[in-house]
């Protein structure tokens, strides 16, 4: 019986011409997804590594540039509170895209599709050996052209490997730190 009324409801539906259903707006944590990779593995204590921060920003939506076209953008910035035996250095952000959306006059500074951001990390003479967490918060705003999300906060874990000083590093993931050489 349900599945008959199901059925007939959804004939009627079909024949009426049903509306679209109204387009969901996702949360600001949908539509960015980072992830995070060292430049070197293992990491020597006492080297210098990078962090790279790869954004992948949901097609149709855009974040602000670091360098943000007005004062009332909320930038995209990329922390850390190093843990014991990690020293963090310069964060490195890419150059944005100037475009113009319906809802400004001026084109804004913006990020879309996929961003790398490098953070510089010294293991400390007495970091502790073996894998690592370096956590990392990520703070950005996403907007489409039609609507601005709350500016939204992720944590975002980069793994290290730490080996005693004698033990050689080996790069990875060298095509995202091309730029950075």
């Amino acid at each position: 019986m349900r599945f008959g009324v199901a059925l007939l409801a959804s004939i009627l539906v079909g024949i009426a011409g049903a509306a679209p259903p109204p387009q969901q707006i996702p949360s600001g944590r949908d539509v960015l997804s980072p992830s995070a990779f060292a430049s070197l593995d293992p990491v020597a204590r006492g080297g210098v590594f990078q962090i790279a921060v790869v954004l992948k920003i949901r097609e149709g939506f855009h974040i602000n540039a670091r360098e943000k076209s007005a004062d009332y953008l909320i930038a995209t910035d990329l922390r850390t509170e190093a843990p014991a035996g990690f020293k963090v250095g310069q964060v490195t952000y890419p150059k944005g895209e100037l475009h113009t959306f319906s809802f400004s006059k001026t084109p804004l500074n913006v990020y879309e599709g996929k961003v790398i951001v490098h953070m510089e990390v010294t293991a400390l003479p007495n970091a502790p050996l073996g894998t690592q967490h370096i956590p990392l918060k990520l703070r950005y705003q996403a907007c489409s052209s039609e609507v601005c999300l709350p500016p939204t906060t992720l944590d975002v874990d980069a793994l290290v490997t730490v080996a005693s000083a004698a033990t050689p590093a080996r790069p990875s993931h060298p095509e995202l730190f091309q730029s950075q050489r």
